[in-house]
């Protein structure tokens, strides 16, 4: 399958496309946003997770960092989809029209960068090799809209690769706004790549390495990885390239994020219905349901 060029638009939202109706607290530590069950924006405490407010903001999915929050949506009239690029203040600053369906959002630790992911219509996720998504990422401070993977130079164990089905899905951001790690998937494998906007280039990691997650000090990078028709998390260390597979042993296809140095979270399904849980970082102890009827975690606040 030739992987298209993303096609993204980014302009100035208008005064009236103000902040969601709700009592988000950007500067409140310890915290969760996430998405619940009805596809709202809501945050929770991570010391009383049942609790929490829930806005009336509607999201696919929603990533926060140093008070930028990207909300990826859907528009009824005509149909289509948009990320909304918030400030501190929930403000919308900037809008960014996606071509395909919200996969997966990130924002640097700065809140400078924003990455997001998207399916092709009709592409399916199951079939690695034979589903198209593409990552794009807009850079907040230049207003400089990298908006498709595809448009870097691609390197696989030291080569250039030309493959024209390469699909890109799952973007994590280095602290430096420059590095970023993402997936790419080519025929039947996946190579998680690092990437460096400067020279817009992609270079392998490891092969079979999905959705990753960087560590927040960027010694560690979480990922799914496949195993047959499932996925399982891992967690490798950079500098010795040593993986660890975590204790959560059931079939999750997610993006993981960091709640703190030790503790990864992410959503699965149980009997239907996703769920927000959390397992330690280092393979020890067992997985945890933070929270029920809730997806897109991000930590607000170390």
């Amino acid at each position: 399958m030739v992987a298209l060029s993303v096609v993204a638009v980014v302009y100035v939202a208008s005064a009236s496309r103000s902040s969601a109706t709700g009592s988000l607290d950007l500067n409140a530590r310890e915290s969760v946003l996430f998405i619940d069950g009805s596809g709202k924006v809501g945050q929770f405490s991570r010391t009383d997770p049942a609790s929490g407010v829930v806005t009336d903001r509607s999201c696919l999915r929603a990533y926060t960092s140093a008070g930028t929050t990207v909300c990826m949506r859907s528009v009824a009239v005509p149909p289509s989809f948009e990320a909304d690029v918030l400030g501190p203040d929930l403000a919308v600053r900037r809008v960014i029209k996606l071509d395909g369906t919200p996969s997966r959002a990130r924002v640097s630790d700065s809140g400078n960068l924003v990455g997001w992911t998207v399916f092709r219509e009709g592409d399916s996720y199951m079939a690695p090799g034979y589903f198209s998504t593409t990552s794009g990422i807009f850079d907040r401070r230049s207003g400089t809209l990298y908006g498709s993977m595809e448009d870097f130079t691609s390197f696989v164990d030291g080569v250039e690769h030309h493959a024209v089905d390469r699909n890109f899905w799952g973007v994590t951001f280095a602290d430096d706004d420059r590095t970023f790690y993402v997936t790419l998937g080519s025929g039947a494998k996946t190579y998680l790549m690092r990437g460096d906007l400067a020279d817009r280039t992609l270079r392998s990691v490891i092969e079979n390495a999905e959705c990753p997650s960087l560590s927040p000090d960027g010694t560690r990078v979480a990922y799914k990885k496949r195993f047959g028709d499932r996925w399982r998390l891992h967690v490798m260390d950079l500098a010795s390239s040593r993986e660890t597979a975590l204790a959560e042993e059931a079939h999750m296809d997610d993006q993981a994020a960091w709640l703190d140095g030790s503790t990864i979270a992410y959503s699965r399904p149980v009997d239907g219905i996703p769920g927000i849980f959390t397992v330690p970082a280092d393979g020890s102890g067992e997985p945890k349901l933070l929270r029920g009827n809730a997806s897109s975690p991000a930590v607000i606040g170390g």
